[in-house]
């Protein structure tokens, strides 16, 4: 089975720069994307680019336009689709969707950046403290938990180009990278990429400033996030960097399992 996580910053923007050509081609089982910045009804005149064929699609957007925004897309139909965390704050912003298939949950998160100042660092860690014990949740009821998306954090100096620069800049904090150190080691939550990839230099956000993309000066900020049960499922996983859709790359993952089928889409794509 293969997952791909992908932050668009803008999906007609990634559109336009060739994303859902490229995705056709990786016979993905499930696409999550963050950072749609667009509403369900502006993507309605093209239904054939963001509605894919062969997959049914499902958008959690942000009630303020342009902003943020997740969404998911499935081959097999989810038996339960769940927009927002049950915050009201961050679920007014379109941060989390989740399709359930079975007893396996597979999420799409934005989680919120505090780069633009100390309000939304706050922010940050309120969604921060929400989220965590709803990841509890989901691992003591059993569940089979894929967490795909970007979470503003690089959680260690390999996973930073300049990490000494930005020990005090939001998304490398001692709190922030506490907190992932608490998920992983703490509630034994897995990061897949590192499970078959401990290599340094291997980032999934490049700044837009200066020569960042060039001389790969890059953040490793998008993951996915297994829960314990998944641990040693992933087969492969890959950052794609051979074409630029946004200031962000897609993150696939292999794994050695199967999402429970219930009804596998044929000719045309569906919106729950």
């Amino acid at each position: 089975m293969r997952i791909i996580s992908a932050n668009t910053n803008g999906i007609r923007s990634a559109a336009k720069k060739g994303f859902f050509d490229w995705m056709k081609q990786q016979q993905a089982d499930v696409v999550c994307i963050q950072e749609t910045k667009a509403q369900i009804h502006q993507l309605e005149a093209d239904r054939a680019v963001f509605f894919p064929e062969g997959y049914y699609c499902y958008y959690h957007d942000a009630e303020k336009k342009g902003y943020s925004g997740v969404a998911i897309y499935a081959r097999t139909e989810p038996d339960t689709v769940i927009r927002g965390m049950g915050c009201a704050e961050f679920d007014a912003e379109g941060r989390y969707i989740e399709a359930r298939f079975g007893n396996l949950s597979v999420i799409s998160l934005y989680l919120p950046s505090g780069s633009s100042g100390e309000e939304r660092q706050q922010a940050k860690y309120r969604c921060m403290d929400y989220f965590l014990p709803h990841l509890v949740q989901m691992k003591a009821d059993g569940r089979d938990v894929v967490i795909c998306g970007d979470w503003n954090i690089a959680h260690q100096n390999i996973d930073i180009k300049n990490w000494k620069g930005n020990l005090k800049n939001s998304g490398f904090l001692p709190d922030e990278r506490a907190w992932l150190d608490k998920l992983f080691h703490e509630l034994e939550f897995v990061d897949g990429f590192r499970e078959v990839n401990q290599a340094a230099e291997q980032y999934t956000w490049w700044s837009n400033r200066g020569q960042a993309w060039a001389k790969n000066v890059g953040w490793r900020i998008d993951y996915q996030i297994l829960s314990p049960s998944l641990k040693g499922k992933v087969s492969a996983a890959a950052i794609y960097k051979d074409e630029r859709f946004s200031d962000h790359a897609p993150l696939s993952l292999d794994y050695v399992f199967e999402i429970p089928c219930r009804t596998v889409l044929g000719v045309e794509s569906l919106e729950g």
